[in-house]
């Protein structure tokens, strides 16, 4: 598997919010950086980790291939999505650092816009041994 291959498989398996489509690309001791200061490692883990896209909806991600090397390489990637429950919200708001946004009871949930970059390293057998990913994101602006 290659950048181009890998990134491919993500975008589906985010957008179609399947954490076995995930897995597949992993090897099975992978680790996967969700964020610098924190990691999951093996298909479990991952896949676990992985349960928080099943309270996404209307999801949206665009990448380009910065960097490719035979092992591995480096890639942007750009996702938005609706935020389908209160819990995600809250999943959201804790991580991010942005605290909760003043919503009353019966506001609709916010439109989130992620945006990173991601590394992969592979093994010998194609797989993706190391994932690490650095983002930011932000409620995104209402359509006009």
């Amino acid at each position: 598997m290659d950048i181009q291959a890998f990134m491919r498989g993500y975008q589906a398996a985010w957008q179609q919010r399947d954490e076995h489509l995930l897995c597949r690309l992993f090897a099975p001791d992978a680790v996967y950086h969700n964020t610098p200061f924190a990691e999951q490692r093996g298909h479990a883990a991952i896949a676990e980790y992985w349960q928080r896209v099943k309270l996404q909806e209307d999801i949206h991600l665009d990448f380009t291939v910065l960097a490719s090397t035979e092992r591995g390489g480096v890639a942007h990637w750009h996702v938005t999505y609706q935020v389908a429950s209160e819990e995600l919200f809250r999943i959201w708001a804790a991580s991010s650092g942005t605290h909760l946004l003043p919503r009353q009871s019966g506001d609709p949930l916010p439109r989130l816009t992620l945006d990173g970059v991601l590394t992969a390293d592979f093994n010998e057998a194609g797989l993706c041994q190391t994932c690490r990913l650095w983002w930011h994101s932000q409620v995104s602006p209402p359509a006009l």
